[in-house]
């Protein structure tokens, strides 16, 4: 958790081929060369190891927030003529055509998706966007996965992690929340699933499901424990479990209905997406939010049993455990001493041990939203309380169906910022009106589609532009 997103590789296209500007000349051909320098980054990318891609995303994301000032500039100009009140003369010779490769479409196992060619400067900006979603997550994802190193973090290191991590998630679904307008209006929809409203919808609704499980594990210290027991490094074995204060665990409870309605929307809409599609959206990523669906319900039993236990109720405690491996979908043992039961319990092992191998080698880990790992802590419990319940206070444990049938309405802790197009400001868009110095323009135009390329952007100077030139938006705060 989060989701581990494929980044996609493009095509070279030569923007001033297609889009002049008699009154910004400069313009078209300064997107051209940050293009370039996004291209390169992204193949640069797809060649490193996965231990050096989680330290180079931020250098992607930087290429990224380069580029769109200038893709957003060209797109107002061919719309209404003006950037910031200011206008420009851009005419369309010819329709943009590139080619992009999907991050969330089905293909053969080993084999990457190919790359589809649309025309359109709409579909350059759904794929461009869609790309910073994506890096927003696995940077997400690579802020995670500091909690799981040899040397357990301490409580404000957690909190930090966490809070990062929340950010760019919530960066990542206000990106895709704008593209569910975008993309309506996009004539390109259809051809790619990073063109469709509802894709879009759905990977907004998992990013806010993933963002409002990271505010329940910021406090919630049974991941903790079992991340200790888990770490052959970690001394601390002798430490006293955690207790969770008793007004929280309802308010837990309901963080976690609420990611799970998050991530049921999203699993509606990208099914309702494959089937139109004839299956095309890829069924890892469908099978990552059913999994974090049946997570985020499993943890809200598991709140709800907490909340029992404290309360004296241990039978009923026990009776929301058991509903939380329901949930989990994981299935009873036969009878006791069968081999069924046997064989049961060395799978469940053997893949636990697979998981613990993925979190150490920093690649695939969490393809499973987190369902295992939810399942050693219910485990936990319902051991230490089972023995409680036979040997202190003996209670009967009721039937679970009930239970989860009763369970209450989620709760929203997040609310996403609208996404705000980067634009160039006055000063950038002024320098525009100087013809461009060709001699330094970095082409994009080989039409080469191989993602082996070792060439590298070699722009030292940016026609229209100073070494540096500056956005109008300070830093990269477009949310």
């Amino acid at each position: 958790m989060p989701y581990q997103f494929s980044v996609p590789t493009t095509s070279s296209i030569s923007l001033q081929s297609c889009i002049s500007s008699d009154s910004h000349p400069s313009l078209p051909f300064t997107a051209t060369t940050y293009r370039a320098i996004l291209r390169n980054a992204l193949k640069k990318h797809k060649r490193l190891s996965p231990q050096a891609q989680a330290t180079d995303l931020t250098s992607v994301r930087s290429s990224l927030i380069g580029y769109l000032p200038y893709l957003f500039a060209l797109d107002a100009a061919l719309s209404d003529g003006t950037v910031e009140e200011e206008e420009i003369n851009a005419a369309l010779g010819k329709e943009v055509e590139a080619e992009w490769r999907s991050s969330i479409s089905t293909t053969l196992p080993g084999r990457e998706p190919p790359r589809t060619k649309c025309k359109g400067l709409d579909y350059e900006i759904c794929c461009v966007l869609s790309t910073l979603g994506y890096i927003s997550t696995l940077l997400a994802r690579s802020q995670l996965h500091m909690l799981y190193g040899a040397i357990s973090p301490t409580p404000d290191q957690k909190t930090a992690i966490i809070t990062a991590a929340t950010k760019h998630l919530l960066d990542s679904a206000s990106v895709h929340m704008y593209l569910v307008n975008r993309c309506g209006e996009n004539a390109a929809s259809g051809l790619l699933p990073e063109t469709s409203s509802s894709a879009q919808g759905a990977l907004a609704r998992l990013a806010l499901a993933e963002a409002t499980l990271l505010a329940v594990l910021k406090d919630d210290p049974w991941p903790g424990v079992v991340a200790q027991d888990r770490n052959k490094n970690d001394k601390e074995w002798m430490i006293k479990p955690p207790e969770i204060p008793k007004v929280r665990t309802h308010l837990f409870a309901r963080l976690c209905l609420a990611a799970a309605d998050h991530a049921g929307a999203a699993e509606s809409m990208l099914k309702s997406e494959a089937t139109g599609r004839t299956g095309r959206i890829d069924v890892a990523l469908i099978k990552y939010i059913t999994d974090l669906k049946k997570t985020s319900r499993a943890k809200a039993c598991r709140f709800f049993g907490i909340d029992a236990d404290m309360g004296g109720e241990t039978g009923k405690g026990l009776a929301w455990l058991n509903a939380g491996e329901e949930e989990l979908g994981f299935t009873k043992p036969q009878a006791e001493g069968s081999k069924f039961q046997g064989l049961a319990k060395l799978k469940k092992d053997w893949t636990e041990k697979r998981e613990d191998k993925k979190i150490e080698k920093g690649r695939d880990w969490g393809s499973d939203a987190g369902r295992f790992e939810e399942a050693r802590i219910l485990e936990m419990l319902k051991k230490k309380w089972n023995k409680m319940n036979d040997t202190v206070n003996t209670q009967i444990v009721p039937p679970s169906g009930p239970l989860i049938a009763n369970m209450p309405s989620g709760r929203d802790i997040h609310s996403t910022k609208p996404f705000v197009p980067p634009t160039l400001d006055a000063d950038t868009l002024s320098q525009m009106r100087a013809p461009p110095d060709r001699s330094n323009i970095e082409s994009d135009g080989s039409d080469s589609s191989s993602d082996e390329e070792t060439s590298a952007p070699g722009s030292t100077h940016l026609p229209g532009a100073f070494p540096g030139g500056s956005t109008s938006t300070a830093g990269e705060s477009y949310y």
